[in-house]
């Protein structure tokens, strides 16, 4: 068995839990209000503008050439994804600058927060448990999600869902490159640490998602 399977059979429970959160199993099928979306887009900003400083840190702590090398590939590919955000929101209606400018909600900065401790604390291979999950479920989810949105947006050319799109099945090339990265990962340690933080982070990202749901039921209630 090859390591990215036993990464991947060990975070099953984690990886159902997750698409099990109702906002997560039911807006790629249904869709949802633009409000909703717009709150979206402001956490997605709020955690992908630390991407490229997050891989950096975890280059800057590993002493492994071949992992640090794939992580300045990654920040190659992740540099500014950001403003894409940004642009998907003013092309929603959204207000960018206030989004730039603002916080994110209690679920963003508490996975953000871990992720910096758990590479300068725990280990700089816990960034392939960020990478795993965001990416992994972002393939699995972001195109039927801008194609619902889209029909029920009437958006025209798609504007509005670069950063879903750009996300979603045009990332396979992300997901076999990191395949292949962590099926080159020999040392049980390090694989430990990997699965274990695979699962934080499932938990830790459903946690924005279930944040965005009750603030939508909290919207609707009103």
């Amino acid at each position: 068995m090859s390591f990215h399977e036993r990464l991947t059979r060990e975070t099953a429970a984690a990886r159902e839990s997750f698409l099990a959160i109702p906002l997560v199993a039911n807006a790629p099928r249904t869709g949802g209000t633009r409000a909703l979306y717009l709150a979206f887009l402001g956490e997605a900003y709020h955690h992908v503008k630390h991407t490229f400083p997050l891989l950096a840190l975890a280059a800057s702590r590993t002493t492994d050439e071949r992992y640090q090398a794939a992580l300045l590939e990654y920040m190659e590919e992740e540099r500014g994804h950001e403003k894409w955000i940004l642009d998907d929101i003013r092309a929603m209606g959204g207000d960018a600058e206030a989004v730039r400018t603002g916080q994110p909600g209690q679920a963003c900065r508490v996975m953000v927060g871990f992720t910096y401790y758990a590479i300068e604390h725990v280990s700089p291979y816990a960034m392939l448990g960020s990478v795993h999950v965001l990416e992994g479920m972002s393939v699995l989810l972001a195109d039927q999600l801008a194609a619902t949105l889209a029909k029920t947006f009437g958006s025209a050319g798609g504007a509005g869902f670069s950063y879903l799109t750009s996300h979603g099945s045009l990332d396979q090339e992300h997901v076999a490159f990191f395949r292949a990265l962590v099926d080159g990962i020999e040392d049980t340690a390090v694989q430990d640490i990997i699965i274990d933080h695979s699962r934080m982070f499932y938990r830790l990202y459903g946690d924005i998602f279930r944040e965005l749901g009750a603030r939508a039921e909290l919207s609707y209630a009103a």
